[in-house]
Parts: structure tokens; C-alpha cells; sequence
């Protein structure tokens, strides 16, 4: 599935309309996060080590990949990392960019997001109240990370009013490197992502990049730092072929698609042949309207790697996007195949059979996209594919509970609330689906009451 700039959190949308369906332009203010099962995998691979290393269960903690070029990190309340796009293109090595994610998972574990969250709200509240949404209890767990956050850069990228302090910041550091070698890894990447960037000390707030405006950097931390990597007894370990693979092919497919082509282009020259290379040179034609080329550049790939998902679901996505959704349930059906337990990989095949309009193929759809929804329960897209299904098939009250449940699933709490009553019309009571609608009703009319309270 393609890097989805379109699954929206309706979190924004409650004030600017109805903003639900895949092929939505983003207006050119926001930001917002993007879904990707190579990337999101990858990116866990880094994570999950070091999270079980400081004594938290990576199931409890929610990894987001917000769409801004900024170089910058974050963490909610509700255990939930946020990293920029930016900072992963900017890092140098799997290593440094583990490095930033143990230094946030620091935060975390010591609690700060939640002891400085009641001493300093006003910033960070004024957003939440300017979206006219309960952001606050959908990242606490009211929706997963199926749904795609809708918000300004300046409201995602600069909060100073957050921003931690000096003491905090040296005991995430000290956090990072422990939980580093506790996962039998080097805390020098980070040492070295700190190097990188000392000149921000002194510059102005307002010159800094975000991530050092709210973790403000020092040469006394980057020292003590240094001093406790060389002492572990992995300080020498380096990243592994597989790591650097891995990382190498996720900055090329973030550059393709976030990049005009001409810039992947100038980047990635025809006369660099190697995978990445090529990963992003298609990605890029495939953005210039040049199916052809796109085409050519992912079969090259996939015949050198025909077990890899990720060249397969590009390629379905290439077709379906282009018009030719009959052809793009093939790759689709083998990256699939190939990974079946990844639910955006169903989410794409289950759109791409919807659209053929046949029984069968709206049948498949429908047991592919409750799969996925089987893992994500709270996958916006997923819930209004299912939606599209059952009206299909002329199950109405089940097309409106799908489309409460896609609703409730982004915060649309009115929406999720007249769609859960309308579903219960055409539901007989002993349906599973008539009492999970009883539960929308009653916790989004919570919701509602909690944001009329907010506004006062």
C-alpha cells in the first residue's frame, strides 16, 4: 500500500467538513501521518528492542509517522512516539535513528510528557481546542493508529510551550544508553545525531530546528553522553547488513514519494543501479504519470526479490491508481499472500475487489477487510471499504454500522452517533453489530459532552 497521505483523522475535519474517502488532497498547511506497512515494520524493528529493554510492552506503545519535513520527535500521553519524516531522512544510520527513538522512549518510561502536562497546557491545549475535537482521548487509545492525524505544522512541529527541560533531557540521555545496551546496541548513534547538530545551542529558539526548540541540547550533555557509550561493553557494535538494507530502502521510498520526480531524479541518477536506486526512481515515474517506466523499474525489482510484499503492493498500487484496477489485484493478491498478516496490505486488495462490482469479488472484500479489521479495529478505511461492501450487497443497516464504526474510529463523534442510531433501525437486538452500536452511542455521546464542556 502506498505511503497514505489520504487516511485522514476527521480530529480537523469536524470543522472543515466531510473529509473521509481515499483520493482526498491535503491542503497545503497540513500535515498529516502516513500509513505504510514496509516503513511501519521497519521503524517497529528499531523500536520493539528497545521499548521491551526499558520495561515496556511494545503493544502498549504506539509508533506514528507524521508527514512534515522538519526534523523533529515527540511524545504524547497515552505512550505514543511521533517521528517526523524529516528526522528519518536526515539520520545517517539505523543507528542514530534508534538512538532519537531511545532517547523519546526515555521520556516515556520517566513519565515526563505527564509531569509537565499539568504545569504547562496552555499551548498544547489551545490546539486541541482550536481543532474542535477530543484529541486528547483519541491518542490516550479512543482511536488507534488506523487513523491519520489532520493538523497544522506549526501545531505538530513547534510547541514550545513543551518543551522539556535541561534535566529531563540529560536523563533521557542517560535512559537511552541503558536501554541501547541493554538491547546489546551502541548509544554512539545518538552520540554522533547530537555531534551533528551541537551548533543549535547557539542559535536563537526561533532558528532552531523543532526537535532541539523542545530538547534543548548542550555540549555537557553530548559529553556525559559519550562517556557512559564508550563505557558499555557494545559501544563497537555496529549496524547489522539486514538494518542498513532495511533503512536504506525506507529513505529511498519516503524520498520518492515525498520528492518532486525531478529532484528523486537528480538523487538517484539511472546510472545508480543499486535497489534503493531504483525503489525510488519508480515510485518517482510512477508520481510523473510515467506508468511505463514505473512499471519497468518495479519488475526489475521484483524479479530479482519475487517473496518481497512491499514490490508487489507498490506495483498494485501503481495499476490501481492509474485506472487499471482489474490488473492491480494480482500484485495486490500476492503481496497478500506473501504477508498475510499485514491488514493494510488486505485493506488494498479489499478496495481494488470492491471495485469490480462481481459477488465474488465483493465477498472476498468483505472477509479480507474484517481481517484487517481483526488487527486494527480501528482502521478508519478499512471500516468505509467494509461500508461500500454491504451496500453492494444491499446490506444497508450493516453499510451504517460500518460507517459508524469509520466514524467513531476518527473522532467523528456525531457522525459515529446518527449512524449507530440508523443501524440499529434495520438490526435485530441479539446481532453482535446492534450491541456494538448501543456501545458507540453511549461513548460518543461521552464524547460530545466532554467537548461542549471543553469549549465553555
Amino acid at each position: 500500500m502506498k505511503i497514505n497521505t489520504t487516511l485522514l483523522n476527521r480530529l480537523w475535519a469536524m470543522l472543515l467538513a466531510s473529509i473521509l474517502l481515499v483520493g482526498m488532497a491535503l491542503p497545503a498547511s497540513a500535515q498529516s501521518l502516513l500509513r505504510d506497512t514496509e516503513i511501519e515494520e521497519t521503524l517497529r524493528a528499531y523500536t520493539d528492542p528497545i521499548l521491551r529493554a526499558a520495561a515496556l510492552d511494545p503493544n502498549s506503545v504506539d509508533l506514528y509517522l507524521v508527514n512534515d519535513k522538519s526534523l523533529n520527535a515527540f511524545v504524547t500521553r497515552g505512550q505514543n512516539i511521533f517521528l517526523h519524516t524529516g528526522l528519518i531522512l536526515e539520520a545517517r544510520t539505523p543507528n542514530q535513528l534508534k538512538g532519537v527513538i531511545a532517547h523519546e522512549t526515555g521520556h516515556i518510561a520517566a513519565g515526563h510528557i505527564v509531569r509537565r502536562d499539568y504545569g504547562n497546557r496552555s499551548a498544547y491545549g489551545a490546539m486541541l481546542i482550536a481543532a474542535g475535537v477530543g484529541i486528547a482521548a483519541i491518542l490516550a487509545g479512543e482511536g488507534e493508529a488506523g487513523a491519520s492525524i489532520l493538523l497544522g505544522s506549526q501545531q505538530f512541529g513547534a510547541i514550545d510551550a513543551a518543551a522539556y527541560s535541561r534535566v529531563n533531557e540529560a536523563s533521557a540521555d542517560q535512559a537511552a544508553a541503558k536501554y541501547m545496551k541493554f538491547s546489546g546496541q551502541s548509544s554512539r548513534g545518538l552520540v554522533q545525531f547530537f555531534e551533528k547538530f551541537r551548533y543549535q545551542e547557539v542559535l536563537s529558539n526561533g532558528r532552531r530546528f523543532p526537535y532541539f526548540r523542545s530538547h534543548p541540547l548542550s555540549n555537557e550533555r553530548i559529553d556525559k553522553l559519550r562517556e557512559i557509550t564508550e563505557e558499555s561493553e557494545f559501544a563497537n557494535v555496529t549496524d547489522t547488513e539486514e538494518e542498513l538494507r532495511s533503512f536504506e530502502m525506507m529513505q529511498a521510498k519516503l524520498i520518492g514519494f515525498l520528492n518532486a520526480p525531478q529532484t528523486v531524479f537528480s538523487k538517484y541518477p539511472e546510472t545508480d543501479q543499486s535497489k534503493p536506486a531504483r525503489y525510488a526512481r519508480a515510485v518517482a515515474h510512477y508520481q510523473a504519470a510515467d506508468l511505463k517506466s514505473a512499471l519497468k523499474s518495479i519488475d526489475s525489482l521484483i524479479a530479482e526479490e519475487p517473496k518481497n510484499p512491499y514490490f508487489h503492493e507498490l506495483k498494485g498500487q501503481m495499476l490501481y491508481e492509474s485506472g487499471k484496477g482489474a490488473d492491480a489485484i494480482a500484485p495486490f493478491r500476492m503481496s497478500v499472500s506473501l504477508k498475510p498478516e499485514a491488514p493494510l496490505l488486505k485493506v488494498a486488495l479489499g478496495q481494488a475487489l470492491i471495485e469490480q462490482d462481481t459477488p465474488e469479488s465483493i465477498q472476498e472484500a468483505i472477509v479480507l477487510l474484517k481481517s484487517a479489521l481483526q488487527r486494527e479495529p480501528s482502521n478508519g478505511t478499512a471500516w468505509y471499504n467494509l461500508s461500500q461492501a454491504y451496500d453492494r450487497i444491499d446490506e444497508p443497516a450493516l453499510a451504517r454500522y460500518a460507517t459508524a464504526e469509520q466514524a467513531f474510529a476518527i473522532g467523528d463523534y456525531n457522525r459515529a452517533l446518527s449512524f449507530a442510531r440508523r443501524a440499529q433501525d434495520g438490526l435485530q437486538v441479539h446481532r453482535a453489530q446492534w450491541r456494538r452500536a448501543s456501545d458507540i452511542i453511549a461513548i460518543s455521546n461521552i464524547q460530545l459532552a466532554k467537548q461542549k464542556n471543553r469549549k465553555r
